[in-house]
This record gives structure tokens, sequence and C-alpha cells, in this order.
């Protein structure tokens, strides 16, 4: 444990104190699970092998899993050793299908037990999956929200890419009476990471930052999804675009569809925060350094 402590101790330092390298172009790929009823490891094996084949600078996985397929170890196994192979470094950022969503037999939740599982298997230390690992920083590293180690942060240039565990159901809140713990205490985690996040940036003086999320928390939500429920994601909403609005560079946020059909990924900017849909197959997009936006989406391909 204290050997842990020191060596996520070091990363903090390496990460947060070395000088951002030279601006440059860069292009990264996002890939997004299958929201089909079918299996879904033929479409994440046919984008990890067309990401591989492109040169990118890193990977991120938008979820592991389709909501039809079963939350088990076996599952969760056969992801780790499929997205192990990636000849790209490949960062996972969770969905709410990988846990959030997960049901036993009878019906109910076991998404707390299915999360304390995917933390053990996937992110049990300071490295992105893939041949290319890449260093990164764990919320983890911070004692008081250990448990949050699948929130990560890393930096290409002047940018600083992080992920950050909103799920696109509701963001997890549950209406039952009584104190909805687990999305309490993530909102107190996210809340504390957000801050760090725009913090740093500002402080380095980066010139970007790019939020990779599940749900998408800038969406307000419609009249017949409000209707009888709260907003999970009106508090994320608020803090993203108030830190925004404060931070001298542009925001990308890069976050899946909210169950409407598929149209050709674009960002959509509101002033300087920016947001995009992250389709089944996979995204690439470039960190063009002379472009006043500075995020293009330069293509997608689906399987």
């Amino acid at each position: 444990m204290k050997r842990h402590a020191v060596r996520s101790g070091l990363l903090w330092l390496a990460l947060t104190c070395s000088t951002p390298a030279l601006a440059a172009d860069l292009n990264f790929g996002v890939i997004r699970h299958s929201d089909s009823a079918t299996q879904d490891e033929a479409v994440l094996r046919a984008a990890i092998d067309q990401s591989d084949a492109d040169n990118l600078g890193f990977v991120v996985a938008n979820g592991i899993k389709s909501t039809a397929e079963p939350c088990s170890d076996q599952i969760y196994s056969d992801r780790k050793i499929l997205l192990d192979i990636a000849k790209n470094g490949l960062v996972i950022s969770l969905a709410a299908s990988d846990w959030a969503s997960c049901k036993n037999r009878a019906g109910k939740s076991v998404a707390l037990e299915r999360l304390a599982r995917l933390r053990e298997l996937f992110f049990n230390d300071d490295f992105s999956q893939g041949a290319s690992r890449i260093p990164i920083l764990r919320q983890s590293s911070t004692p008081k929200f250990r448990s949050y180690m699948e929130n990560a942060r890393w930096e290409f240039g002047d940018i600083l890419f992080a992920t950050i565990n909103l799920p696109a159901n509701n963001n997890h809140y549950l209406s039952e009476a009584g104190r909805n713990s687990e999305f309490e205490d993530r909102q107190i985690a996210n809340r504390h990471w957000l801050q760090r996040l725009f913090l740093h940036a500002t402080y380095k003086k980066l010139h970007g930052i790019v939020l990779f999320c599940d749900g998408d928390p800038l969406a307000p939500p419609s009249a017949s999804e409000s209707r009888g429920r709260s907003d999970g994601f009106a508090d994320m909403r608020q803090r993203i675009t108030a830190l925004s609005k404060k931070f001298p560079g542009r925001v990308l946020l890069v976050h899946g569809p909210a169950n409407l059909p598929a149209r050709p990924a674009r960002i959509a900017w509101r002033g300087n925060l920016g947001s995009v849909t992250a389709n089944p197959g996979w995204l690439k997009i470039s960190v063009r350094q002379a472009d006043p936006m500075l995020f293009a989406v330069a293509g997608e391909t689906a399987p």
C-alpha cells in the first residue's frame, strides 16, 4: 500500500509539474460501444482494428459493452483482453451499460457491486490499456476519493484530457425515498474532480480541456423526461458551464448518444464550450493549433 502511495505521488508530481510539450497538432480516437440488442464484441473489435490502422495519439473507449449484454465477470474479462491488445494507448470511460444499468436475474440493481468489480479489473494501476500504455493520473490518488479510480486525466502537448463518470441513465439518479447515496457521493467526487481539472489547466496555461463521459450533461431533459423525476445532470451542467466560462481556452465534451438516431458527428459550440456525440463505431477528432476553434471532427467510421 505504501509503495502504491509513493508511486502515485511521484506520478502526480510528474504530471502536475512537468512542462507541457510544444504545441502540436494531434489526432485521437473515441470508440463507442453498440446500442443495439446484438452482441457488442464485433463492433468493438472492428473499431479497434480500424483505429489501430490510423495515426492516433491515443483512443478512449466510451463503454465496453452494450446494454443487451450480461454484466458478467466473463464479459468484463473478455473485453479487457480485447482492449489490452489495442495498438494505441486506450483509456476507458465507463458507460451506464457497463455498471449503472446492471441487474441480477431477479431484476434488482447490482450497480454498486459491478462498479466495484470494474474498478478492480480495469483501473488498478496508473496506465491506460493497450500496447502503447500512457501514464495517467487517477482521482484515487487523492485519499478522500480513493474509490474513484475511473476518473483519470492525462496531457498531450498543451491539452488536458480527462474522463468523468457520468452514466447516461440520468446520471444514475434514483428516485426512491431515502438517501441516494451512490449518486450523492459521486456528485461530491465529480465536483472536486472538475474543480481540480480546471485549476490545473488554468495554472499551466493549457489551451484546451477535453472531457469524456457517457451521458450528455449539457442537454436539458425533455418535457417528457423531466415529468415526475429530478434532473440528475443539473448540477454537472451548471458546474461545467460555469467553469468553462472562466477558462481562457476551449473546452470540448465528448459523450455518447442520448437514445436518438445516429447523426453525422459535429461539434456544437456554445461560446468556448463544445459538445460532440460519439456514435457506435469510432470517431476521430483532431487538435489543430492553427484553427481558432482548436478542435475538429476529422472523420467518423462505423463498422
